[in-house]
Parts: C-alpha cells; sequence; structure tokens
C-alpha cells in the first residue's frame, strides 16, 4: 500500500510542475497577445493619421488649383 501512495504522490507532483509550465506559458502568450493588440492599435492609428494627412493635402490641393 504504501508504494502505491508513494507512485500516487510522484503523480501528484509531476502534474503539479506541469501545472506550473502551463501557467507560465499561457502569461508569456497572454503578454505576447498583449504586445500585438497594442502594436494593432498604433498601426490603426498610423493608418488614421496618414488618411488624414492626405485629406488636407487633397484639400490644398483642391484649393490651390484655378477653376477654368
Amino acid at each position: 500500500m504504501a508504494l502505491e501512495l508513494d507512485q500516487l504522490r510522484a503523480e501528484r507532483d509531476r502534474t503539479k510542475e506541469q501545472l506550473r509550465e502551463l501557467e507560465i506559458e499561457s502569461r508569456k502568450l497572454e503578454a505576447e497577445v498583449k504586445n500585438l493588440r497594442q502594436r494593432e492599435v498604433q498601426t490603426k492609428r498610423e493608418i488614421d493619421a496618414l488618411a488624414s494627412l492626405i485629406e488636407i493635402a487633397e484639400s490644398r490641393q483642391q484649393a490651390s488649383t484655378p477653376t477654368p
């Protein structure tokens, strides 16, 4: 009976270690996802800013073009 108990404890300890490794990996992945989302938001802001600059440039170009 003691051998079985030792085996169960060993299995429990291995499973706990696996859980710790999974938790570490999960935190790393969550951090990576957060970083990717921040990059996505930044890229969208850059696109919006460039679109605004294009609109300004186009409106200036139209305003400076003489009408026939």
